[in-house]
């Protein structure tokens, strides 16, 4: 039998609607076999479990969207610059695919081995030339002494904390889908100020 891109793709657009809304566990092969209106044998050859299809969803969406946020990190910009861009970027991301934190968080709990097997999440993290900028910056004097490390967990819990938590802080503050992108929107001005004040010597 040969494979039908669209039959692929249907699988694929239902499968991630259905995990954005009820989570990876909580969403059967069969329920997804039903929704892309084929039968359940079809779902298992193109995909054999839900596990093979949750890794290609998560790879098909960090490979996407991951690029230009690495080679921001990797590019030649001033500190400050650079810091303020990648917050852009990666906020733009999240709000356009709020599913890759929530993917993120559920193979961390569900299979932690699988983060370092899945390089192309590599691309979501630092980088050697942005750890190197950080050390040279300190050394000059231009930035406080900071630990990468640190800085980088900062800087990444800031944007994606809270796409995390995105149903509490809607909740408690009264907002509609819309009104939790504007305020993310909002969030792209104040995080980048926020590091880089704390950097600053």
């Amino acid at each position: 039998m040969k494979k039908s891109k669209k039959t692929e793709q249907k699988i694929f657009e239902v499968a991630t609607q259905l995990f954005l809304e009820k989570g990876v566990d909580r969403t059967s092969v069969r329920e997804i076999a039903t929704k892309a209106g084929i039968n359940l044998a079809l779902m298992n050859y193109y995909f054999r479990s839900k596990e093979n299809l949750f890794d290609t969803i998560f790879y098909e969406l960090v490979k996407r969207n991951s690029e230009q946020i690495k080679n921001t990190l990797n590019s030649e910009l001033p500190l400050e610059e650079k810091i303020t861009k990648y917050c852009h970027e990666y906020i733009d991301m999240l709000i356009e695919n709020p599913l890759l934190v929530s993917f993120v968080m559920s193979i961390l709990h569900r299979s932690p081995e699988k983060i370092s097997e899945i390089k192309v999440v590599q691309s979501l993290y630092s980088t050697d030339v942005f750890v190197n900028q950080l050390m040279n910056e300190s050394m000059k004097g231009s930035v406080r002494k900071v630990d990468p490390a640190h800085f980088f967990v900062d800087m990444i819990s800031l944007i994606a904390f809270p796409f995390a938590i995105q149903t509490l802080i809607m909740d408690k503050n009264k907002m509609k889908k819309d009104d939790f992108k504007k305020y993310m929107q909002e969030r792209k001005k104040s995080v980048p100020e926020l590091l880089i004040r704390s950097l600053r010597p």
